[in-house]
């Protein structure tokens, strides 16, 4: 597994023109390719009199599933250049559709090529993107007493704290770097008196401030 990708900020359209065409480009992220499909059913019903709505998507960390579509473009003139915008972005987990409106000026294929893999590119500036960490998730079993300081001191020191939940104790799933594991470890027996249970469980993505990770 890679330590980390980017993916998009947050769901966003950007629109360009070229020479009178009109190119609205839609990002989102996808956590899956079902997740994807969604994204690109639901622009292509929005924008159903659009002379073209081409898309492509890139799903898993390592980039494993690549997929893109010309959408009645000459072939490789659209799907492609976007796919391999985001994948020169190293952005994953994400779809892209661009939608066009064609404005009565031929472009060519070089020109359907630079409108479409930069309209892709322009909303990703415009839009964002954030970095996912790759994290070894522990699950901290605290007594309630203990517990609302322990969860404040990681928040308050960019802990990622994916989960908490309440029962008898406290349990609290916590993102950490491979490297900083026995280091956390010490500084929970410290801040606990020894009364916390560490366990070391699998491994997510995620970033400090999120609630769950891809």
């Amino acid at each position: 597994m890679p330590d980390q990708y980017r993916t998009v900020a947050r769901p966003g359209r950007h629109e360009t023109e070229v020479n009178r065409s009109r190119f609205l480009c839609t990002l989102a992220p996808a956590a899956t390719e079902r997740e994807a499909q969604d994204v690109i059913a639901r622009v292509r019903a929005e924008h159903a009199d659009a002379n073209h709505n081409c898309w492509a998507y890139v799903i898993g960390a390592d980039a494993s599933v690549q997929k893109a579509s010309d959408d009645g473009e000459p072939g490789g003139t659209a799907g492609l250049p976007m796919l391999q915008m985001l994948t020169r972005r190293d952005v994953r987990y994400a779809v892209a559709v661009v939608t066009r409106y064609f404005g009565g000026v031929k472009l060519g294929a070089g020109g359907l090529i630079r409108a479409y893999g930069g309209a892709v590119g322009e909303a990703l500036d415009a839009i964002g993107t954030t970095v996912r960490q790759r994290f070894r998730i522990v699950t901290v079993t605290v007594d309630h007493q203990r517990a609302g300081k322990v969860e404040n001191d990681l928040r308050s020191t960019g802990r990622w704290v994916r989960d908490v939940a309440y029962g008898e104790a406290v349990t609290l799933e916590v993102g950490l770097p491979d490297a900083e594991v026995d280091a956390f470890r010490a500084w929970l027996a410290d801040a606990t008196a020894g009364s916390a249970r560490l366990d070391l469980g699998g491994e997510a993505y995620g970033s400090a401030g999120d609630t769950d990770g891809a």
